[in-house]
């Protein structure tokens, strides 16, 4: 879901789609910000592959002007030496967007920016809101107009009425933020400020870095070692924080709540964010680690070789072959230069795209009992032409294991798991996928294990228990009903 939605009818994809990466940089000695925030983005390009952009501005420049470029593809297709060249400013928000079939179109592309009688605006946000319909349809009768289908652009119409009436652009962001319901990490640039901002709950993750005078907002910690900087902390869930030269970095707690109740999105240690980030304190690399090793305690296999599906399966493949003492192998060859399948918008190209992106290696698999570890399985179409891929290069057996527990409940809150019809553990028992996709067993992350891949940070699991923890929406932000 991330900012966008599925056009209903649209085929579900068989991989989970991705969220999205925000950044701001904002340089107090006054250099330029673009190619830190181009670099950036190269690190977060995982979290979305369908746009991206950049947005900048000079603190001490002319009043309201704002240098922007945002269009489709990835960050090295977008932007060149001349584009990137024309963008200048020492204050700046960059963003990548994942892809959904029906909504890849440049107008929803980020940064957003805005012109409004007290200045600009420049906002970027990874999440969803479960209460952007209800919020659109009060905007629209008073008598705003919106040029995007992207529910972060009812954010910044929030943040720039509230503006009106604060003393402050970081205590119209607070208010706004008060009104949304939901998963959201923004990035907000004002003439003069960098503001960051983070849901109660703490769904998607925003860092604090710094470089000499550069203070960096940006998705994940792996970021700031691409430019350069160093970690200074995570924005609390609930917290807004407001940097500036005046101010250094200043924090806003009012909407934080007890620890017990945040609710971080577990997918991000399992398979959105990359191996060498830290979330909230918590190492990636340390849970896929650690998945592996519980799969590995209960749902042991005979077999000569572990194998991860590449590249969110190959950590948890390694724990699994630490903690059971089998050998730890590769059975795929990757093409690096092909996207992740769940981007491409038709079945047609989906399918193509599995055997266009792995290639089992016989001579690695040829006669052995291979144990497989993946992230997941939503409809479980790719994981059966895997399993099959293994079995024509010569595997004698293959034993399939998954490091999050079966998906049995949408998400709405910026995970894009289909409608529950569609998902393959909702409608079949686990004797009837495992036959489905061919392999000799099959065994999943058991549910109560979650926390512990955290170290006991407070987690949602609401698409594996359908306990939210929120209420989730009845309709998307065009009105469309949801099927829960």
């Amino acid at each position: 879901m991330c900012d966008n939605y599925q056009v209903p009818g649209t085929p579900c994809m068989d991989s989970l789609h991705e969220e999205c990466g925000v950044i701001g940089v904002y340089d107090f000695a006054g250099n330029n910000v673009a190619s830190d925030i181009y670099y950036g983005l190269f690190a977060l390009q995982h979290r979305g592959q369908e746009s991206c952009g950049i947005a900048v501005s000079d603190t001490k420049g002319p009043k309201r002007k704002v240098d922007s470029y945002k269009d489709m593809g990835l960050v090295n297709e977008v932007f060149n030496p001349e584009n990137l060249g024309k963008l200048q400013g020492d204050i700046g928000v960059g963003h990548v967007r994942y892809s959904t079939a029906g909504a890849s179109v440049r107008e929803n592309a980020q940064p957003l920016v805005l012109n409004y009688v007290k200045g600009t605006l420049g906002l970027a946000h990874n999440g969803n809101l479960i209460n952007a319909a209800e919020l659109r349809q009060e905007l629209e009768r008073t008598g705003a107009i919106f040029q995007t289908t992207i529910d972060s652009e009812v954010i910044a119409y929030h943040i720039a009425r509230e503006r009106l009436s604060s003393k402050t652009v970081e205590e119209a962001v607070v208010r706004a933020v008060r009104k949304i319901k939901g998963a959201y990490s923004l990035v907000v640039m004002s003439p003069r400020k960098l503001i960051g901002a983070r849901d109660p709950f703490g769904f998607k993750p925003l860092v604090i870095g710094k470089r000499e005078n550069t203070y960096i907002l940006v998705s994940e910690s792996c970021a700031l070692e691409t430019i350069g900087a160093e970690y200074i902390r995570d924005v609390h869930p609930g917290e807004v924080v407001t940097i500036s030269p005046e101010g250094g970095i200043q924090s806003d707690t009012t909407l934080c709540m007890s620890k017990e109740k945040t609710a971080r999105c577990i997918f991000e240690y399992i398979y959105f964010a990359r191996l060498d980030s830290h979330i909230d304190g918590v190492s990636v690399y340390n849970s896929r680690i650690k998945a592996g090793k519980f799969l590995a305690l209960d749902s042991p296999a005979d077999a000569d070789l572990v194998v991860g599906v590449p590249e969110s399966g190959n950590a948890a493949a390694l724990g699994y072959a630490m903690e059971s003492g089998i050998p730890y192998g590769v059975a795929f060859m990757k093409n690096g230069y092909v996207g992740r399948t769940f981007i491409k918008p038709k079945q047609s190209s989906r399918a193509d795209g599995v055997r266009v992106k792995l290639n089992a290696i016989k001579e690695a698999v040829n006669g052995k009992r291979i144990i497989i570890i993946d992230d997941s399985i939503v409809r479980g179409t790719t994981s059966g032409r895997i399993v099959t891929m293994l079995k024509e290069a010569g595997a004698a057996q293959v034993h399939m294991r998954i490091s999050s527990p079966p998906f049995l409940w949408p998400c709405y809150f910026g995970t894009d798991i289909p409608k529950r019809e569609h998902l393959i553990a909702y409608n079949h028992s686990m004797e009837e996928i495992r036959e489905k996709l061919g392999a000799d067993s099959l065994a999943y992350l058991k549910v109560e294990r979650l926390e512990e891949l955290v170290d006991g940070l407070s987690i949602c699991k609401g698409c594996f228990t359908g306990k939210y923890p929120m209420e989730p929406p009845k309709e998307d932000i065009r009105g469309e009903c949801f099927d829960q």
